[in-house]
């Protein structure tokens, strides 16, 4: 409950339509209310004194009402699927916004397939429950109550009846909905769990093939499926018994009534009419509680769904101040030093002692690196699958934060520059090249919106890419596939290469995003790189000893330790760890060394 009260809020601009909704159901259950009493009148005096006259005039007061009711009953929908929608769309648009803002190690902690889960189909069960709720959640207590009053007026002992069923039948509901909430939100778990296996398998399906991995897969799937089918087996039989419970109590309900009515009509108490009403009275409190059980089954699941969704709105990626103060090495009095003077004499960038642990890790992935880098330099980094490359340069642009030491960039701290600031000074190449669906012109416009085609060109230049866009028919405007995947991947390389040369970077960070590449056209693309003017700072992530060698540093890591730094010929002479990296790549010079 606690959840929906705090996504509430983005139905403020439907306050209109959250009223009129509900106050054209009470409308249609007014004239609802009516309708036995006009019935009630028809039989006692139109047809007991066969005036026909009299029959007709009701029946068309019926039809009458009839339109009436169906009329604010179409109303009513109309304003509450416009608010529920309205609000669906606005809540899954903050929550996109919100997901966008979180810091990669929040993200990797709640877990992709989950986050999809809470944007898809759980803000759609709530959706579905505003919806319900604008539309039912007043009507049917008041059709409930409003014919148990409406039967006391007609006759007070075959009223006790009501008073009996209807507490009866708020047990049933209440208890079966206080079983089933935390049932539903294990459903949901189970939907993540499945989702993540199917997003995982469409993801690497080509890896399942070259492995033959269908079976497997398929099986683990199937196992994941059933559990949610079983799951949710479960909990329907639960929610299930809810509509046979209530017909019994109703239907036993009715059947006293029809006793005791047919007792009062034969000591002339009651007429066959008043029978007939309190009976239509007891029916339309069955057919409302039917509704009303599925109405609490939906709110229900929207409940359980809303505390999932509004959980991620919980979640706090750490202030860089709050951050900074938790790994603040440096003493007060280093702190406290002339900060003009620092800046003066401060390298350009600066790893002092970093350390980094991701979420949930049991072991640092990176210990005390340490080391500066001058404006202009190009810093080429190498080591073994899984020594840290990748981690080290995400540090620059604040991906993931330090959880030791500090990085400094001209004498900040990074955790100081807000990210907007920091990130337009870093053009970032990731390890996975990234092309979204559009062209070629609105992919590299993501650098900078405002380049013009001479800027573009001069970026695509660079990269080694104009073969790629002029084989292409349309040039800048070639239509792009999701993921690029009517390109090869030394096309989408190249790209995202030129994509973040349009920016004009400080720093550009290539993240072992040559790979793809051959021999031929990375050595084009590293003169190409150190032939812009200006100074760009470049760092080389690489597993090739030939794309880092002519590198002004090269930083060697060995399982998240820094192995050595230095220049190619500093490092053959007193770095074991690039020697074997360097001689098992190029084992001719070892024999000639």
């Amino acid at each position: 409950m606690s959840g929906m009260k705090k996504l509430l809020v983005y139905l403020k601009d439907y306050r209109k339509e959250s009223v009129l909704a509900p106050l054209f159901k009470l409308l249609e259950a007014f004239f609802e209310l009516l309708v036995p009493l006009v019935m009630a009148a028809i039989i006692d005096r139109g047809i007991e004194n066969g005036d026909s006259g009299y029959i007709v005039k009701l029946g068309i007061c019926l039809i009458v009402l009839a339109v009436v009711g169906l009329t604010a009953s179409i109303t009513a929908q109309f304003f509450a699927a416009k608010a529920a929608v309205g609000f669906s769309a606005k809540l899954r648009q903050a929550l996109f916004s919100y997901i966008q803002d979180l810091e990669f190690s929040n993200i990797d902690k709640v877990g992709t397939a989950t986050m999809i889960t809470r944007m898809t189909s759980d803000i759609n069960q709530v959706q579905n429950g505003v919806n319900m709720v604008l539309r039912l959640f007043l009507r049917s207590p008041i059709i409930v109550f409003g014919a148990m009053i409406m039967a006391f007026f007609i006759d007070v002992k075959s009223a006790l009846v009501f008073v009996v069923a209807i507490p009866l039948l708020a047990v049933v509901v209440m208890g079966i909905t206080f079983f089933t909430i935390p049932l539903y939100k294990k459903v949901q778990t189970a939907l993540d769990k499945v989702l993540s296996t199917t997003r995982e398998n469409l993801t690497g399906v080509r890896v399942i093939r070259a492995f033959h991995r269908e079976a497997q897969e398929e099986a683990q799937f199937h196992q994941e499926n059933t559990a949610l089918l079983q799951l949710q087996q479960f909990v329907g039989r639960i929610s299930a018994c809810m509509n046979p419970v209530t017909y019994v109590i109703v239907n036993a309900a009715i059947i006293v009534l029809i006793y005791t009515g047919a007792v009062q009509v034969d000591i002339g108490n009651l007429t066959r009419g008043e029978v007939v009403a309190i009976i239509n009275y007891m029916s339309q409190v069955l057919v409302e509680l039917v509704k009303l059980a599925n109405l609490i089954i939906t709110i229900t699941k929207a409940l359980a769904c809303a505390d999932r969704v509004a959980s991620v709105f919980e979640i706090q990626p750490e202030k860089a101040s709050d951050k900074k103060a938790s790994n603040e090495r440096a003493s007060d009095a280093e702190v406290s030093g002339d900060a003009l003077t620092a800046s003066a004499v401060a390298p350009y960038l600066d790893f002092d002692h970093v350390c980094l642990t991701y979420e949930g890790a049991g072991a640092e992935t990176l210990r005390e690196m340490h080391f500066t880098v001058n404006r202009g330099e190009t810093v080429g980094i190498i080591g073994g699958t899984g020594s840290g490359k990748s981690s080290l340069v995400n540090l620059i642009p604040g991906f993931y934060p330090v959880t030791g030491g500090s990085v400094r960039l001209e004498g900040r701290d990074l955790r100081e520059i807000p990210a907007q600031e920091l990130r337009s000074r870093i053009g970032m190449v990731p390890q996975k090249a990234v092309l979204f669906k559009g062209t070629i012109r609105s992919n590299l416009l993501w650098g900078r919106p405002d380049a013009t085609d001479e800027e573009l060109w001069q970026a695509i230049d660079t990269a080694q890419a104009r073969e790629v866009v002029e084989g292409r028919e349309g040039g800048l405007d070639a239509e792009i596939a999701q993921n690029g995947r009517n390109l090869s991947g030394g096309q989408r390389q190249r790209l995202t290469i030129a994509r973040a040369l349009v920016r004009r970077p400080e720093i550009l960070i290539l993240d072992d995003s040559a790979s793809a590449l051959d021999y031929a056209t990375d050595a084009r693309l590293r003169s190409a790189l150190q032939a812009i003017q200006g100074e760009l700072t470049t760092f080389i992530v690489s597993q090739r000893a030939s794309s880092i060698r002519h590198a002004d540093k090269i930083i060697v890591l060995d399982d998240g330790e820094m192995a050595g730094v230095g220049t190619h010929e500093e490092l053959l002479e007193s770095c074991t760890v690039y020697q074997e990296i360097y001689y098992s790549q190029y084992p001719e010079e070892r024999r000639q060394a």
